[in-house]
């Protein structure tokens, strides 16, 4: 049975991280924004409110919460500031290829420390010369012996700058594409590993991002996540897992946007009345409102696709376009309906916008989600209805007649032309396409 109501934990973990974000986050968002700095305090913070590795699994010191229950949280945060739930949940984006990797002891070295000490891991795919095409990069990783050797740049790394660990995908060979592909664990402080300055940013500018040089930096086999050749199937895996959170950023911020303007309008006047009183205002918010509800349920199914154990790829990338995009639309109707002052700095409605443009594009861009449905629709997806050249479409019979019934039908698979009698015509007389192209649709087989 589909169930819409969150559990009383649940309800209960949304109303803390709710409280966190308003009290703590909301107030310090636009000093850091300005400074173009990641609010380390802040972090540390949901650290120890429990709203940060959660999803750690008890045995190795998490809480063992579900992506259900991170989009919850990551919600609420991303209402406040879309920059800091970035650097918040990169961690769960860092850890995700070990959590789904086979290496046992891996998990079991540093799972426990990131959960105990607020260490913190970034997830490092992206180059100077790609992004979303994840089989082009061009980090090497050489073996020699039973280790491995990294040389490259990764680039566009979220919390990079601050990283205690780092998640690393690299190739032993550019030429071999998917084939070639391996994901390794680093540790900052290793030979060999330099962090560049923070790139400067539109938006999520309280988010750090910045890009990691490996010079012949030695990685034991004990640390090799995933073996060249599986380390591509990896990074999918992990985006299917954290694609929906990036839907849940697009709907806090989306809302906070509407609320604000639900706010402006019920108290600014114009022509002699409040604005809320204008059907041009009204429609604004109605549609402000359906695209957020609507992006919200996409996240929370494909989030419970995860928890289900069920492949979320094809939601996932739903959810992740569909509330990205909606998300820049909500925001920007919000900073239209509040006119001048949306457009100011003394306002939320301009940094918001910043924010939730990255949206779109990080983690795979909108264009890519849309090639990842459509292969879905073009290829493994199961229709329901017949054929086209199978449909009977019954005119000018009524089936409720037995004789009737039992009246051939057959269909021209060239126009859709439906001739009745024992056999189909010499020629179409809609197209005069021969009678081969003629299908018995009716009686059903």
């Amino acid at each position: 049975m589909v169930q819409f109501e969150l559990s009383p934990a649940q309800k209960e973990l949304r109303a803390r991280v709710r409280e966190f974000a308003v009290r703590e986050v909301l107030p310090a968002a636009w000093h850091y924004d300005e400074k173009n700095d990641i609010p380390l305090f802040l972090l540390k913070k949901a650290f120890d409110g429990g709203f940060m590795n959660g999803d750690i699994p008890a045995r190795y010191g998490g809480r063992g919460l579900g992506c259900l229950e991170i989009a919850i949280l990551t919600e609420e945060i991303a209402a406040a500031c879309p920059g800091v739930a970035t650097s918040i949940f990169d961690n769960s984006l860092g850890m995700a290829p070990l959590l789904l990797s086979d290496n046992e002891p891996l998990r079991e070295r540093y799972l426990p420390a990131i959960a105990r000490e607020f260490k913190r891991i970034c997830f490092a795919t992206s180059e100077p010369t790609m992004g979303s095409d994840v089989a082009s990069l061009r980090c090497t990783a050489e073996r020699q012996g039973e280790d491995y050797v990294l040389n490259g740049t990764k680039y566009w790394i979220t919390n990079a700058g601050v990283a205690d660990y780092l998640t690393v995908f690299a190739t032993v060979d550019p030429e071999q594409q998917h084939a070639g592909i391996g994901a390794f664990l680093l540790e900052r402080g290793w030979e060999g590993v330099s962090v560049g300055e923070p790139i400067p940013k539109l938006g999520q500018r309280c988010s750090n991002t910045a890009g990691l040089n490996f010079k012949n930096v030695r990685v034991p086999k004990e640390n090799v996540i995933a073996e060249p050749g599986k380390g591509f199937v990896l990074a999918m895996q992990t985006f299917s897992r954290t694609r929906p959170i990036i839907g849940a950023f697009a709907v806090g911020a989306a809302r906070s946007a509407m609320e604000y303007a639900i706010d402006y309008v019920k108290k600014r006047r114009a022509f002699g009345t409040k604005l809320a009183n204008f059907e041009a205002i009204q429609f604004k918010l109605a549609e402000m409102y359906q695209k957020v509800e609507t992006s919200r349920l996409l996240v929370w199914k494909s989030a419970w696709e995860v928890d289900s154990g069920i492949d979320p790829t094809v939601s996932a990338s739903i959810a992740k376009f569909y509330s990205t995009e909606a998300a820049l639309e909500v925001v920007n109707d919000a900073l239209q309906v509040c006119g001048g002052y949306g457009y100011t700095k003394m306002f939320p409605l301009e940094k918001l916008l910043r924010d939730i443009r990255l949206f779109s594009i990080y983690e795979g861009t909108s264009e890519v989600q849309r090639i990842i449905v459509a292969g879905h629709v073009l290829g493994s997806y199961q229709p329901i209805m017949p054929p086209l050249e199978d449909l009977p479409l019954i005119r000018g019979l009524d089936l409720n007649d037995e004789s009737a019934r039992n009246t051939p039908a057959w269909r021209c698979r060239m126009c859709g032309h439906i001739h009745y009698g024992e056999e189909p015509p010499e020629e179409c007389p809609s197209c005069f396409f021969p009678n081969t192209a003629f299908k018995k649709v009716w009686p059903a087989a």
